[in-house]
């Protein structure tokens, strides 16, 4: 499954080109608004119609007034759909000054270490729950064969008393 959901994630998307209008009120996260035109049919003329994307900043290296490349990706949140691709024109703080944007190969590379890592996580957390349940049904069975002890011997009128 894996490996399926990295294969799609290295499809070759659209690029788009955007302003950093929001950034470093959440965490990985930052408001992207990226150009667009829309055409008025009864004016005859296009309109400014600006789209603002929620996308995944993974290093948190993007600042206010960044223009930034981004690229859809895989749906990190409920949201954010996007990733950040490179930063275009830096505002403020110089690039090399800053966390590293990962390339995409780092962000596939982590993505299926840490898919890998909740499929472990998951098996392990299944078998100890079936672990857990052979144990509650065998613990069950003996209670049910002491007291069925306990009843053929009161029928038979013997004791089951151990003495030492």
């Amino acid at each position: 499954m894996a490996t399926r959901a990295v294969a799609s994630a290295t499809k070759s998307f659209r690029e788009l080109h955007g302003v950093v209008v929001s950034a470093g009120l959440m965490d990985k996260t930052v408001k992207v608004q990226v150009g667009g035109l829309k055409w008025n049919t009864f004016l005859k003329k296009f309109f400014k119609d600006p789209q603002t994307h929620l996308v995944h900043d993974p290093n948190n290296s993007l600042r206010q007034g960044d223009v930034v490349a981004i690229t859809p990706g895989w749906r990190t949140s409920k949201t954010k759909r996007h990733v950040v691709k490179n930063i275009i024109a830096p505002a403020g703080v110089p690039v090399s000054a800053r966390p590293p944007v990962p390339t995409e190969e780092q962000r596939l590379a982590y993505e299926a270490a840490w898919r890998e890592a909740k499929d472990i996580r998951r098996a392990i957390k299944t078998h100890s729950e079936m672990a857990d349940e052979a144990l509650e049904r065998a613990e069950r069975m003996a209670r049910k064969a002491q007291k069925e002890i306990a009843l053929r011997a009161r029928i038979l009128g013997v004791s089951t008393d151990v003495v030492d």
